[in-house]
């Protein structure tokens, strides 16, 4: 009796309820769409837009799908666009702009120098550098053997009259403070800069001037830089002083081959007012050419060039005339010293290769040089 009773009180099913209960849910969905309208007017009426067909392109519109509006080509390799209809997402979207690479040609000047990049930091910030591996046993043997050998004292060669090579003559400390140095000074005013000419060529080389500005296009110097009319920034005086050690070691070295006069005659004293700073990379080179640019009296007197080697070896090439097959050659190691005066100051010079991964170990752990090679020559106006 008891459960005869339960189950004649339980409730009827019926299906007027879940249809109030669905119109309930219609309504309140009606309503939240309106609130959501209201605020976000882009976002209004969305929900009764029927799904395009597979005949009418992509159902998420010209964003992903195709267009018929023709492809921005930017900086990016796709740029969507966006349909004139949602304004309001149209002003969500903005177009990236493309940055300027550090050797951009865009805003050459007319002297053809990249003068709108920025100065180029020869040392690499701690950021940027590549994980290193830790070394194999073979390349740290190979290592510490081109230390010992880079520590021996090696004699002077003269290559020719008025010509001297000091090998090994720059010590590790000092090449260490020249690159420091000179990357303080590259970064600033008057810094390092890729140099080109008014057709559009550019040199394989970034350039420095100290003292003196050199000017590729009209070969002389002047006091500012044409194309952005920095000032360049003195010598310093440290390098001041290396290059007088220089001149005298050389002279010490002919006085013991040739006397005290000869000396004297093949290199002459000189005061550096002018350096010129170039930095080449692992594939960089200079084409032969004559350094003649200097005043007529310092020229007459063989006032001679001075050049400093950091970094990564260089294979110079030099001669009495412009034909390769005739020319000389030698390498410039890290740490060695040229000097060209007297009767081989206007020799025809130039750097055929740059040797990569030839630069001493220690030197670029302790400065964080670029791959490359830093050149620092000197000479009187």
């Amino acid at each position: 009796m008891y459960s005869r009773a339960r189950s004649n009180t339980a409730p009827p099913t019926s299906s007027v309820r879940p249809r109030a209960r669905l119109r309930s849910c219609s309504s309140s969905a009606a309503s939240a769409s309106a609130r959501i309208g209201s605020r976000f007017p882009f976002m209004a009426g969305r929900g009764d837009k029927k799904p395009a067909s597979r005949k009418g392109g992509s159902p998420h519109g010209s964003v992903y799908g195709s267009s018929s509006a023709p492809r921005k080509q930017g900086a990016c390799t796709f740029s969507p666009s966006v349909s004139s209809k949602d304004s309001s997402l149209q002003k969500l979207v903005t177009p990236v702009q493309p940055q300027k690479p550090v050797d951009s040609r865009s805003s050459q000047s007319s002297t053809g120098s990249d003068s709108g990049a920025a100065p180029l930091d020869i040392c690499m910030s701690a950021s940027t550098c590549a994980v290193k591996l830790k070394p194999s046993i073979l390349e740290t043997n190979r290592e510490k053997r081109r230390d010992r050998e880079c520590s021996k004292d090696v004699a002077p060669l003269q290559l020719r009259p008025g010509m001297v090579l000091l090998k090994r003559f720059i010590k590790p400390n000092d090449q260490v403070k020249i690159v420091k140095l000179c990357r303080q000074l590259g970064v600033g005013p008057g810094g390092f800069y890729r140099p080109g000419y008014r057709n559009g060529a550019m040199l394989r080389l970034w350039m420095m001037c100290l003292g003196k500005n050199w000017d590729p296009n009209s070969y002389s110097y002047g006091d500012r830089r044409p194309f952005d009319g920095a000032q360049p920034p003195t010598i310093p005086e440290e390098f001041k002083k290396f290059v007088q050690d220089v001149i005298q070691a050389s002279n010490e070295f002919l006085k013991q081959q040739k006397g005290a006069a000869n000396a004297v005659q093949e290199i002459p004293a000189m005061s550096p007012d002018i350096c010129l700073v170039n930095f080449y990379n692992s594939s960089g080179r200079l084409g032969l050419h004559q350094d003649k640019d200097e005043s007529k009296s310092s020229l007459d007197k063989g006032l001679p060039v001075v050049s400093f080697s950091i970094g990564e070896t260089a294979e110079f090439l030099y001669g009495d005339v412009r034909d390769q097959e005739k020319l000389s050659k030698v390498d410039l190691e890290s740490g060695d010293v040229l000097i060209f005066g007297g009767q081989s100051r206007l020799i025809f010079h130039g750097v055929s290769t740059t040797k990569p991964k030839t630069a001493p170990k220690w030197l670029m752990d302790e400065t964080n040089l670029r791959p490359g090679r830093l050149n620092l020559t000197f000479r009187q106006y």
